[in-house]
């Protein structure tokens, strides 16, 4: 026997709940981070957080749905991006637009710079950007523009510095994030100065810094 379906009018006030408890989440996580309060967004919507539950279980379902297809369209731009004939450019270019996304959402922020490894759809769309960051900057290196010492960890620890100064100086300096970038950039160039006293992170332990942000 077939399950009996519940009237039109319940499943259209389902879909806008879902709707207005992803749009308030939006404004949350876009002001106070990744873990902006649950109960404070079905409150701001208006609803029980049990009927938050029920749409989203876990915290992780409820940002797959703000930040999942924004971030696939991200990667997706970026992706139809790099053709330029430059690989310093293009380096430079990846870069510029990875910091800029961060600017004015925290939570953007947070799940692009952070792992959640019991989440196939966030380790999908991870790795993708990984691939990117290991593919521009080994292009880079292999050109003669980029520094060989240059790691996709130094990478993700400029996305880290960036976001912070665009936190911090918002509303006040917008643009300073932009100047640190430019002096980053001429920092991993591979005419910059003395060695490195310090190795970079490798994989395993730049993917347990990033799994530990969300913990």
């Amino acid at each position: 026997m077939s399950a009996v379906e519940p009237p039109l009018s319940s499943r259209r006030d389902a879909r806008l709940n879902r709707e207005l408890l992803i749009a308030h989440a939006r404004t949350a996580f876009a002001e106070q981070g990744v873990m902006a309060s649950l109960e404070g967004i079905a409150r701001r919507a208006d609803l029980a957080i049990g009927t938050l539950y029920r749409h989203f279980p876990r915290r992780i379902d409820l940002l797959v749905a703000v930040y999942g297809a924004p971030l696939e369209k991200f990667l997706d731009d970026i992706e139809a991006g790099m053709n330029s004939a430059d690989p310093w450019d293009r380096f430079r270019d990846f870069l510029r637009v990875l910091c800029s996304a961060q600017v004015g959402d925290r939570g953007f922020c947070d799940f692009v710079s952070q792992r959640f490894p019991d989440d196939e759809r966030t380790e999908a769309l991870h790795n993708h950007l990984c691939g990117l960051a290991e593919r521009v900057l080994t292009q880079a290196q292999e050109a003669g523009v980029v520094r060989p010492d240059v790691t996709t960890a130094d990478l993700v620890m400029l996305l880290w510095a960036s976001s912070r100064i665009a936190e911090v100086t918002g509303g006040i300096a917008p643009r300073a994030w932009r100047r640190n970038l430019d002096l980053a950039l001429d920092g991993f160039r591979v005419t910059a100065g003395h060695d490195l006293p310090e190795p970079p992170l490798d994989d395993t332990r730049l993917y347990r810094v990033m799994a530990r942000l969300n913990g």
